[in-house]
Formats: structure tokens, C-alpha cells, sequence
């Protein structure tokens, strides 16, 4: 099966912007999913267990810094096409 996850990641602290970044260039260091971001997002497509996996990686790993928030939607279709198109 595979899925789409959309995360919003917010580090409660003043220098947020470095934490964000090291998080999507870890995601995009996994094969076998597509990581695509903008202003607002980061979405990961591809097999569900690959995806979770590495997400749920990834948030652990960033959860080092305290208060640490992630906001993610998770749907079992990949999207990304809906994501390219528009």
C-alpha cells in the first residue's frame, strides 16, 4: 500500500530554521521514497512501511531538541502527483 504524508514541523525555539532543514536532508537521505517541501510542508510518498519508517526515524532523532512539534497527515493513497499538477 502506499501513502502520503504531510508534516509540519515546528522547533519551539528561536533558532528553528536549522533543525527544519537537518530534518528534510535526513528524509532525503532514505531510498525508496520521494520527499518534496515547500513554505508550508514536507511531503513523503512511496510504500507505507518505508515511509512511516523513516518518518517515524526522523521525528525521533528530532525530538533531541526539547519541544519539538509535529503536525502530520497521513493518507493511504500517494498523492504526489496532486502535488506536481497544481
Amino acid at each position: 500500500m502506499n501513502t502520503s504524508v504531510d508534516i509540519s514541523y515546528y522547533p519551539l525555539s528561536e533558532s528553528y530554521l536549522a533543525p527544519i532543514k537537518d530534518f528534510i536532508r535526513r528524509l532525503h537521505l532514505y531510498q525508496g521514497i520521494e520527499v518534496k517541501s515547500n513554505g508550508m510542508s514536507t511531503q513523503v510518498f512511496g510504500e507505507y512501511d518505508l515511509v512511516m519508517g523513516a518518518v517515524t526515524a526522523e521525528i525521533k532523532a528530532s525530538f533531541a531538541l526539547p519541544h519539538s512539534v509535529f503536525v502530520l497527515k497521513v493518507i493511504n493513497a500517494e498523492l504526489k502527483h496532486d502535488y506536481v499538477n497544481r
